[in-house]
């Protein structure tokens, strides 16, 4: 069996590179993490893989966004036709873009359902639960699969987007949930609603809340609450959490599916690199609560794994500096330590 690497062994080779110690500040950190997770002093990032999971919500048809809910199935095209944000910047980072149909409400003239399509959307929970134990069970061992070829295919890292009117909603309710936080610490705008509208969000979920007041176990919370994208993020997660690979997270609806992972796999934390902090209401507080530090702060609300993309040069610089960076001994460079 070969031995595990040591913080200390990192650290040790971390604090030996020709540099001050503490110098590269929360690269350092994010170096540390990379090399315990890949389990190697010298951490790679090998074919890194973005996958966008898209879903409709029920919940849409009470009015939780600014948008119709058409445009779910709109940018799945637009992002057959390379015109989003995620494909630009998947391009400009050499990442290897996958958007996975979850539970898209199909179009009239496209009925090409794929192996990932649960159905057409979630129920709408104010009034039911979101989907079967069966439906939620399929979607987070669709993520699983998805993770696992990724695997296979020899990434060793995953960036996790995801797209859906109505799924900021969702995330809200299952961060409410599982928290026990006021839903007016959870709600935020979303795709831009106003006060009155953002007023209409908070009573929705309020009402939706109350249809099952009783604890909920994390995976019954997806049941009750989630979205078909939402499970299939944790699902991912999961499985990622066992194998040598990092799962690079987006946004608020990504970090709160990071959240139920953890919850159901408390290996999941440590392979999460939060790429920011999003302009949603509640996502500061949930990072805090993940004691996450992220990397970056450009009040996005975008969603679909642009932050994720956004932070993927400084994560694999962090691990280039590990990794390439001589040592002082090899350098022919002084160590001050050693020379006071």
């Amino acid at each position: 069996m070969t031995a595990m690497i040591t913080t200390e062994a990192l650290q040790r080779r971390l604090d030996t590179r020709t540099k001050p110690q503490g110098s590269l500040g929360a690269l350092e950190a994010l170096a540390l993490q990379l090399g315990a997770v890949l389990q190697t002093e010298t951490p790679v990032l090998r074919a890194p893989s973005m996958f966008v999971f898209a879903a409709d919500h029920g919940i849409a048809a009470d009015g939780v966004s600014a948008y119709p809910q058409t445009v779910t199935a709109q940018m799945l095209e637009n992002y057959r036709n390379e015109g989003t944000a995620i494909n630009v910047l998947s391009n400009q980072h050499g990442l290897d873009l996958t958007v996975i149909d979850a539970g898209v409400i199909p179009v009239a003239g496209r009925n090409v359902r794929p192996p990932s399509w649960i159905g057409p959307g979630t129920r709408n929970f104010r009034f039911e639960s979101a989907m079967s134990a069966e439906q939620c069970t399929r979607a987070i061992e669709t993520g699983r699969t998805f993770a696992t070829d990724a695997i296979a295919r020899g990434s060793n890292a995953l960036l996790l987007g995801e797209m859906g009117i109505g799924n900021t909603a969702c995330a809200a309710m299952l961060l409410h949930r599982r928290t026990g936080w006021p839903l007016v610490d959870c709600v935020g705008r979303g795709t831009g609603l106003d006060d009155a509208a953002l007023e209409r969000k908070c009573q929705v979920l309020a009402e939706a809340s109350a249809r099952c007041p009783r604890v909920l176990s994390p995976f019954e919370t997806l049941v009750e609450f989630g979205g078909f994208e939402l499970a299939m993020l944790a699902g991912a997660m999961l499985e990622v959490a066992r194998h040598r690979c990092i799962v690079v997270v987006d946004g608020f609806a990504v970090s709160v599916a990071a959240l139920l992972a953890t919850e159901m796999d408390a290996r999941v934390r440590s392979h999460c690199v939060f790429s920011h902090c999003s302009a949603e209401n509640g996502h500061r507080k949930l990072l805090e609560h993940l004691q996450a530090q992220p990397l970056l702060d450009l009040r996005l609300r975008l969603g679909e794994g642009s932050g994720a993309a956004l932070a993927w040069p400084i994560i694999d610089s962090a691990a280039r500096l590990m990794t390439q960076m001589a040592s002082f001994e090899s350098a022919g460079v002084a160590d001050r330590k050693r020379d006071d």
